[in-house]
């Protein structure tokens, strides 16, 4: 009864468009009432406890400092520094795409926020240039899912914060993996610039190592600021809170000193930061509701025995929660997709031995996936709204579609290996 109630109050609600928050948080109400004995009171304990929670008040400041770095222009000073490095690299300036998100993903945070940022400034200088518009488009996209990954990430301090995990190890835990899969779309594109149809211009320019060095000194404040935000939490200096507020202080000095940072565009950085935390702020309400009502009722471990009734062991319920991530990712976005699921799929995995930091990375490149997949792939939108619809939608998918097999190719890799992500956490 508990399942039919789940599924059935779910499907209503999010058939009428309600919003989904509303409808996580309603489907935990009704469970409470009709199948824990009225413990609706329960909800509102939970609620307390979570908008109270310290951790959890990193995700504005992170959000926050996001949206600073955007409307600073800093992107684009990043961009045009590492731009002579790469300039007689097969695939030349499409590395610049990867590289800088990469390096943006160190102080954002946000996926949309990566490719937003990046894409804005990449998208038409590459164009100018005569790149292949969808290609730029892919390597865009895919660049843009690194900000979800390496450290710090909206998504990791999400699920530690909902989930008890340290934010700090997730961190670390995240850094390896997102810079061999930086590395791996990188190989991609020296690959895809020797084969079929031309993709860059001809490269005429020498390498000019003068050049390569005066970018390299241009975007000194960078490693400052990524040392506000991560290299106090790895020396213990600072929470992932107290950091997330160094560094909102750091950006904002760095882009009215730097970058072209004014009180006018840092109120709309901040009207923007508050807009996506109350979206996300309603999500997560709506979820820690329903993750008490299937908590109290048992639900995650009623799954397992469920499944396991089917001898699949745990490596083929891991294979059925990878699918089930995939599919939803053609339909919600990401955070979305992470709160919606957590209170079934994490102590699911939990039960059956895995390590929950190690599935903090697992789900984290699974909702990446899902940035990257049509219909609701979001950084597929935000790319081609920033190329003014000359990439489509579809032509947008068909250029991310090697990076998305290179994702989902890690999850195999890091499920064989995962010392590759968890060693760094037992030092």
């Amino acid at each position: 009864m508990s399942w039919v109630l789940l599924s059935g109050s779910l499907f209503v609600l999010l058939s009428t468009g309600a919003v989904l928050g509303a409808a996580l948080g309603l489907t935990g109400m009704i469970l409470l009432h009709f199948q824990a004995n009225g413990a609706t009171p329960l909800a509102i304990t939970a609620t307390w406890n979570l908008l109270t929670d310290f951790t959890l008040s990193a995700v504005p400041l992170f959000i926050f400092l996001g949206e600073i770095l955007l409307a600073s222009g800093v992107s684009k000073r990043v961009y045009n520094g590492l731009t002579p490095l790469f300039k007689r690299v097969p695939g030349q300036l499409l590395h610049t795409n990867i590289a800088v998100c990469t390096i943006f993903g160190a102080v954002s945070g946000s996926s949309t926020s990566t490719a937003a940022a990046i894409g804005s400034v990449g998208y038409p200088e590459l164009k100018r240039r005569g790149y292949n518009p969808s290609i730029v488009v892919g390597t865009l996209a895919a660049g843009g899912t690194l900000g979800l990954l390496i450290p710090p990430s909206l998504a990791l301090i999400i699920y530690g914060a909902t989930q008890s995990v340290s934010i700090g190890q997730l961190f670390l835990a995240g850094m390896i993996p997102g810079l061999l899969i930086a590395f791996s779309f990188s190989v991609w594109i020296m690959i895809r610039s020797k084969i079929g149809e031309p993709v860059t211009p001809t490269a005429m320019d020498r390498m000019d190592w003068g050049e390569v060095r005066r970018g390299i000194l241009q975007i000194w404040p960078l490693p400052i600021l990524i040392f506000f935000v991560l290299g106090t939490i790895y020396l213990g200096i600072a929470t992932p809170t107290e950091s997330a507020a160094l560094g909102v202080m750091a950006s904002i000095l760095i882009g009215f000193t730097w970058g072209d940072l004014n009180l006018r565009r840092l109120w709309i950085a901040f009207q923007r930061a508050s807009f996506m935390f109350a979206a996300i702020g309603m999500i997560l309400v709506g979820t820690v509701i329903l993750s008490q009502a299937v908590s109290i009722l048992g639900i995650p471990r009623a799954a397992v025995d469920a499944i396991g009734g089917f001898g699949l062991g745990p490596y083929g319920v891991l294979f059925m929660i990878v699918i089930v991530y995939i599919v939803l990712g053609c339909f919600f976005d990401g955070i979305s997709l992470l709160l919606m699921t957590l209170p079934i799929t994490f102590p699911m995995i939990t039960s059956l031995g895995f390590d929950p930091i190690w599935f903090g990375i697992i789900v984290t490149l699974l909702i990446e996936i899902g940035m990257i997949t049509p219909p609701v792939g979001l950084n597929l939108f935000v790319l081609s709204s920033i190329s003014n619809n000359d990439v489509t939608i579809t032509d947008a998918a068909k250029a991310s579609l090697p990076y998305w097999l290179i994702l989902l190719g890690s999850v195999l890799v890091f499920t064989l290996y995962p010392d590759i992500i968890l060693w760094i956490t037992r030092l």
